[in-house]
């Protein structure tokens, strides 16, 4: 018996990369690694604004998930009012960011 997404889709049973043709299992994909390259990237160049955009989606997502029911998350943080703590606490680090970087250069 197995599980269908939303589009209809069969679901994979158990988590992880599912089995190449020969039943060995798939080799390692780090994406995981490059996003997080690629956001650190983009505070980077960006500063306190990437920090404002990136902290408050995750916010928002939390918020959502939070309302719909979930309670424990795969962060390292693993409940949610934490992870949403943590975010809130980002969100305002960098506001006072952005307005310092805002006075310094009007000073």
């Amino acid at each position: 018996m197995s599980a269908t997404g939303l589009s209809g889709v069969p679901e994979r049973p158990v988590p992880g990369p599912p089995p190449t043709q020969d039943g060995a299992p798939a080799e390692f994909d780090p994406l995981k690694l490059c996003i997080f390259a690629t956001v650190a990237l983009l505070t980077w160049i960006f500063g306190p604004l990437a920090v404002l955009v990136f902290a408050s989606m995750g916010l928002a997502g939390y918020w959502r998930a939070r309302r719909a029911g979930l309670t424990r998350s795969k962060c390292y943080l693993r409940d949610t009012r934490l992870v949403l703590a943590y975010l809130g606490v980002l969100v305002v680090a960098a506001v006072i960011g952005i307005v310092v970087a805002v006075q310094r250069l009007v000073t």
